[in-house]
């Protein structure tokens, strides 16, 4: 029995510890974080204003600039940051 245990010890692999490396380099998370919060801002200001009184509809506060023409170029810049740090190369190391 302890020639068997002898011969399975043997055979297992001797794991070497390499060093971790990360899928995207510091910079790409920079860029992935740049666009995260320009997607939260846009989201933010999607949400627009208050009406003063809930009980009446006011287009101006539904329909505003903010929430219907700069939030959603907001959000698709962001889209577009997280798409640019995704596909960004690290630069080599020298």
């Amino acid at each position: 029995m302890s020639a068997a245990k002898k011969q399975t010890t043997a055979t297992t692999p001797i794991h070497h510890h390499k060093e971790k490396t990360f899928l995207f380099s510091k910079n790409n998370y920079t860029w992935m974080t740049i666009g995260a919060v320009i997607i939260i801002l846009g989201m933010f200001l999607m949400t627009g204003g208050k009406n003063q009184d809930p009980t009446v509809f006011d287009e101006k506060v539904v329909y505003a600039t903010q929430r219907i023409t700069i939030a959603p170029i907001l959000i698709l810049l962001g889209f577009v940051i997280e798409i640019y740090a995704i596909f960004k190369n690290p630069k080599a190391a020298a």
